[in-house]
């Protein structure tokens, strides 16, 4: 299986999850309460473990989702998995931002669950969000590809192409772009060149270098997830090119209904 996670977490509608989520929050109160607001993250993980299990509430730490294409793997914890109907992150960080909510939302479409919710002890009081997802696993493997923008100049080429498409119809799509980098990195490191940083120049200036993830010496790849217009990226992305000695940046838009295939060229 591409994706392995918890056992099924059982279906709940929203008001059925806020009375669950009432008993939780209540006692990551009394966990602030008690700790203070100082403490790492793990301690609290385990003294909110500790005192739902006490409640009566059923929960699980550090439940592993493993995400595997051909030989590639890697590895997520989910800090808490609650009634078997919520996934819970806990954080210990100034405020709450948006890639921790980014991060959350990737374990429920990972886990195909509905329900999670981040919790911060580190603010003056416990901050928290809900993160409700609707779609089903289904869902994401519902797009089409765009592709008359792409060229292939070799080999290497047509596997990368082939790559990508394979890991999106096993995994779908709205995953972190960052997942589908490592995977295909991984997973051309017998054509490609890897990350490696390239010179940048301006009328014969030189301006330092940039990290790139290679194909071959003159050939790029690089992946978006926007989901409307793409006008402003794509005039950056030439601009990057245009400062570089490559010739190729292939660029890969992960849409959610739609994925772009585009060969950029000097």
């Amino acid at each position: 299986m591409p994706i392995t996670g918890p056992p099924q977490l059982q279906p709940v509608t929203q008001d059925e999850f806020a009375r669950l989520d009432y008993q939780v929050m209540r006692l990551a109160f009394e966990s602030q309460n008690q700790l203070g607001r100082l403490c790492e993250e793990a301690v609290y993980q385990e003294d909110l473990l500790a005192r739902l299990r006490v409640a009566g509430i059923p929960a699980d730490k550090e439940v592993s989702v493993q995400v595997g294409y051909r030989d590639f793997s890697k590895t997520y914890l989910l800090d808490l998995v609650v009634g078997q109907v919520g996934i819970y992150e806990l954080k210990a960080a100034a405020a709450l931002v948006g890639a921790h909510e980014a991060q959350l939302l990737q374990y429920l479409f990972l886990c195909g669950a509905h329900h999670g919710k981040l919790i911060n002890f580190r603010s003056a009081q416990v901050e928290s969000r809900f993160i409700n997802v609707r779609s089903t696993p289904a869902e994401r493997r519902q797009f089409t590809v765009e592709s008359d923008a792409w060229r292939e100049r070799d080999s290497t080429d047509r596997d990368f192409r082939e790559c990508l498409l394979g890991l999106l119809d096993d995994w779908g799509g709205w995953l972190d772009v960052d997942l589908y980098t490592e995977a295909l990195v991984h997973c051309m490191k017998g054509e490609g060149l890897g990350a490696q940083r390239l010179p940048m120049t301006r009328e014969g200036v030189f301006l330092g270098t940039q990290s790139f993830h290679l194909l071959s010496p003159e050939t790029a790849f690089r992946i978006s997830a926007l989901h409307e217009s793409t006008a402003n990226l794509e005039h950056s992305l030439r601009s990057l090119l245009s400062l570089s000695p490559l010739r190729v940046l292939h660029w890969i838009n992960l849409g959610r209904s739609k994925i772009q295939l585009i060969s950029l060229t000097k």
